[in-house]
């Protein structure tokens, strides 16, 4: 068994120890309230060792016991569909239609959201690359015990345009700690399948003491490598523990031991890295809703290339010591969030022909105008340098991304949305972007929403 998978079978086996067997019901219930959420003695898990995204809604959104379900209709205009593929950039016009459903229940011990939004994407000019889309994601938290939470997340997503998952492409998705999927190489109008999925357990052990361990899954696949030259399927594997002590009663310190394991699949051959990191962090709450993070540290990688002639024509093994660092603030307001991050450790390539050192920034920052109006500006910067000698590493490129939105809403079913976004990526031996490197696409979204409450 691989030391992932042995690290998976450990936390599968230690959510399900019977930690409520020496805790009646009614003692479980009265603990709960004081150390579940809002509780005074209830520790967080620090944004640096959590695993999750920062939240993008103001807190005036925020609902939970909804069933919830629409029907939308996209037309969008590209400048740069299909990249490289055929010398100078091709410009289209698309049309999706996506029904969605979405389920997001709160009990005393449990938090369950799951989102499913199926769709159908058809194209003015490039008809042969219409597409079924499927999303579907769900994130779980459930207290085991008054000290005990277990959580889950996944995210699958089949598209043949990461542009229509703003999240992804422009930064929406800010993150607080080192293992993050890495998605800022974008690729133009192409079939694409991707995963991400996180299990974590912690356990508050003392009043200001909490341990905990996870496990991640990336997975990265281009059904047809024709269409997108130069760009690689690819998959990670990570596996971390933490300790976390609170020193008073908004600031938190501790320590996390972090494995990785990345693969590449380039037409070459398999490119595999392992990376080991113990770093350390410090997070600041402010407020319940204003957090502030750091962490640092020492992060060593062991990278195995394949042989690429000429310029690698015997392949490379290559060890290395390298630092890794991050900050990240987030703050969710009852009519403004704001959420930022810079992070610099060894990542998935994210589509390039190996692991890459990659130093990204994104943020994100959301306002409610009016009851009914509110707009949305986020972006990111990635630099990412594929880890070998210096004729494989000057493969080195970035990605500059922006994104715009405007929503507003008629009534309490209709709804509105205007979105711009600008991409500039420079990847010189990435031959689907490089003589391409620009990309402008506008959408206008209007949708159909309904919720109904559950359980009134």
């Amino acid at each position: 068994m691989k030391p992932f998978e042995q690290i998976c079978v450990g936390l599968l086996l230690l959510s399900a120890m019977p930690v409520y067997s020496q805790v009646n019901n009614s003692t479980a219930q009265s603990d709960l309230s004081v150390l579940g959420p809002g509780g005074d003695d209830a520790m967080k898990t620090p944004p640096p060792v959590s695993g999750q995204a920062y939240p993008t809604q103001v807190s005036s959104e925020e609902r939970s016991n909804y069933l919830r379900g629409g029907l939308s209709f996209t037309t969008a205009y590209t400048d740069n569909a299909l990249g490289s593929t055929y010398g100078t950039p091709i410009s289209d016009v698309s049309y999706s239609v996506g029904p969605s459903l979405a389920l997001d229940e709160t009990r005393s011990r449990l938090h369950f959201v799951m989102t499913f939004a199926p769709g159908f994407t058809f194209y003015q000019r490039t008809s042969s690359r219409n597409e079924t889309d499927q999303n579907l994601s769900f994130d779980l938290q459930y207290r085991l015990s008054p000290h005990v939470t277990f959580s889950a997340q996944d995210g699958f997503l089949k598209t043949s345009n990461i542009l229509n998952q703003q999240s992804l492409a422009t930064g929406e998705g800010v993150y607080g700690g080192a293992q993050q999927p890495n998605f800022s190489v974008i690729a133009p109008v192409a079939d694409l399948v991707s995963n991400f999925a996180n299990v974590g357990i912690s356990y508050q052990f003392a009043p200001n003491g909490m341990i905990g361990a996870s496990g991640s899954f990336t997975n990265l696949h281009y059904p047809k490598s024709s269409e997108v030259p130069g760009l690689s399927d690819s998959n990670s594997q990570a596996a971390s523990i933490f300790y976390s002590f609170r020193f008073s009663k908004m600031n938190y310190i501790g320590a996390t031991y972090q494995y990785q394991r990345l693969i590449a699949n380039p037409t070459m051959g398999e490119s595999e890295t392992q990376t080991h990191a113990l770093l350390f962090f410090y997070t600041l709450y402010a407020t319940p809703r204003f957090s502030v993070s750091l962490f640092g540290g020492p992060q060593y990688s062991d990278t195995i290339q394949p042989a690429q002639p000429p310029l690698l024509p015997q392949g490379l093994r290559l060890r290395q010591w390298t630092p890794a660092a991050g900050a990240s603030l987030s703050w969710q307001g009852k009519l403004s969030n704001v959420a930022l991050s810079y992070s610099r450790a060894i990542s998935s390539g994210g589509g390039l022909s190996g692991a890459v050192q990659v130093n990204s920034a994104s943020g994100s920052f959301r306002q409610q105008v009016t009851r009914y109006l509110s707009g949305t500006v986020s972006g990111g910067y990635a630099q990412n340098q594929i880890l070998g000698p210096e004729s494989v590493s000057s493969s080195t490129g970035h990605t500059l991304s922006g994104s715009a939105s405007l929503q507003q809403q008629w009534g309490p079913h209709i709804n509105l949305q205007l979105n711009y976004t600008r991409l500039h990526q420079v990847y010189s031996n990435v031959a689907v972007l490089a003589g391409t490197p620009d990309t402008n696409r506008e959408s206008v979204s209007i949708s159909y929403q309904f919720s109904r409450p559950l359980g009134r």
